[in-house]
């Protein structure tokens, strides 16, 4: 099995879910996922967000706001009945979308954020998951959206028997739920539940988390016998490169399989050149350059 650094995009769309999560582990620490959000107009007319991250050295693209109720990506036709397909298309990606278990019983902090029903974690959305093809799916909350620990887990459980592809489960930071946003137990509850993936926020993003804590979350991930993701979700996706530099190499330091970066800097995604540097900070300028210049059509 081939690293997902040497893959072409016709050997990555050819990737099982088992082959991917080894292809994703054979990187070595050096495989980036970005997050983009399909409701925010892109940057420039006749494209798609998705389009932008694959561009600057993205190797999994996740859709944040995506409804399943009203299916609409910015950049996509309207018409389009395989909207998916089509970004599959473009970028060469394996695609993923956020979920979100929302728990209507936890102690809330504050007002909270009311989502549609196409965009939880429901068992139809989890169906529906499959029918749109997409590859991994993330169980996780937008701020203010109320998604607790406990219901991620629920989740994970049902996403298990539902949906047929790689299963991301964690949260970033606290989504409007006062709680511990990760630890110990959080971890083993996530793998019980049959999780392949577990995202644990990276060191310097929410408050308090420090990087010995960071360390010691992703080495019990792995000791569970699960790939680890690192997330940057807090709105520092638009900062300088030297803050992503930083936080990239604390993460490399800390274990992560995956550098997750976020939407919310420019239009819907990450400052272009912030994933760029994740990519250089990580993997250096010869596999970067390499990613970003790689055809589709390889």
């Amino acid at each position: 099995m081939k690293r997902l650094l040497n893959c072409t995009a016709s050997e990555t769309r050819a990737l099982t879910k088992e082959e991917l999560v080894v292809a994703i582990k054979a990187n070595a620490g050096r495989t980036i996922l970005a997050e983009n959000d399909v409701v925010i107009p892109p940057f420039s007319g006749n494209l798609t967000n998705s389009e932008v991250v694959a561009a600057f050295g993205a190797d999994l693209i996740l859709l944040n706001c995506f409804d399943f109720v009203s299916p609409h990506i910015i950049g996509v036709a309207s018409e389009d009945q395989r909207p998916i397909e089509t970004l599959k298309r473009l970028t060469g990606k394996p695609i993923g979308v956020n979920l979100e278990p929302v728990d209507v019983r936890a102690d809330h902090e504050g007002a909270l954020q009311q989502i549609s029903s196409g965009r939880v974690a429901s068992n139809d959305n989890l169906r529906l998951a499959n029918e749109y093809g997409f590859d991994f799916i993330c169980l996780t909350g937008n701020p203010s959206t109320g998604v607790s620990n406990k219901e991620i887990c629920h989740a994970t459980t049902r996403a298990k028997e539902l949906f047929k592809g790689v299963v991301i489960a964690g949260k970033m930071h606290s989504a409007g739920v006062s709680e511990i946003v990760i630890d110990r137990h959080t971890i083993d509850s996530f793998a019980e539940a049959g999780a392949d993936i577990i995202l644990v926020p990276t060191s310097g993003t929410v408050p308090g988390f420090t990087e010995q804590q960071m360390h010691d979350c992703i080495s019990r991930i792995h000791q569970q016998g699960k790939l680890a993701m690192s997330t940057i979700g807090t709105t520092q996706e638009g900062a300088d490169t030297a803050t992503i530099r930083e936080l990239a190499l604390m993460s490399k330091r800390a274990g992560a399989d995956i550098q997750h970066i976020g939407d919310a800097g420019f239009n819907g995604t990450a400052d272009p050149e912030n994933i760029m540097q994740l990519s250089v900070s990580i993997r250096g300028k010869r596999h970067t350059y390499l990613k970003m210049a790689q055809s589709i059509n390889r």
